[in-house]
């Protein structure tokens, strides 16, 4: 069975959404049996380069003021810490994040995906740098075991890998994804929101339950 999860690195309940689920796998009877596909969502595909602090991005996309847009990531971190995640809020920053949906998708042609994903999450709501900095993108690459010339030759071609997050995007458009977390099971059940981990555990029961089974 095939689990793709639609998400964003500036996402925070992609962050909680992760853990949530990783947490019904790791209990689920067949979890040998399930592929954990990560596919590409631009939360804001607009969003410039430059690294910009979260609160003021927050106050001016919702229309709301920089103190309300503290206390939602005060909740959002209530939520994170609930999961056992560390999570340190307002410190962060927001940018554009094609160039990181880019490498992980050359990071899962070298079986690294979930490495690099692992370390973006970390680095974004837990790490004393900001994973959009100058060089800190090619240095968790590495980090993650991929080849440093290699990373850096796919960061430095605005086309390497960009047809297959263009691809994932319009494949959660035609899903029906307005938002992420976003997850979709053998694309037959499709679960919507960080949600608990007993309702992964029921997706994953309904979905594995349904299956269709080669004749053999």
């Amino acid at each position: 069975m095939r689990v793709e999860i639609w998400g964003d690195i500036n996402c925070p309940w992609c962050y909680i959404g992760k853990a949530r689920f990783e947490k019904a796998l790791a209990a689920f009877p067949h979890r040998d049996q399930v592929e954990v596909v990560h596919r590409s969502f631009e939360l804001d595909p607009q969003a410039p380069q430059e690294p910009r602090p979260v609160l003021p991005a927050i106050a001016a996309k919702y229309g709301i003021s920089v103190d309300q847009a503290r206390e939602a990531e005060e909740r959002i971190a209530s939520h994170a810490h609930g999961e056992g995640l560390p999570y340190r809020g307002a410190e962060r920053d927001v940018a554009n994040s094609f160039d990181m949906h880019r490498l992980l998708h050359f990071a899962e042609e070298r079986g690294r995906q979930e490495q690099l994903l692992d370390l973006l999450y970390r680095e974004n709501f837990d790490g004393d740098t900001s994973p959009f900095a100058p060089g800190r993108l090619l240095a968790l690459a590495v980090e993650a075991g991929l080849d440093e010339r290699q990373a850096a030759d796919v960061l430095a071609d605005p086309a390497a890998h960009a047809d297959a997050v263009r691809e994932d995007e319009a494949t959660a458009a035609a899903l029906g994804a307005t938002g992420v977390p976003f997850y979709v099971f053998d694309r037959r059940l499709g679960v919507s929101g960080a949600q608990p981990p007993a309702a992964f555990t029921s997706a994953l029961e309904q979905a594995w339950s349904t299956r269709t089974v080669p004749q053999t």
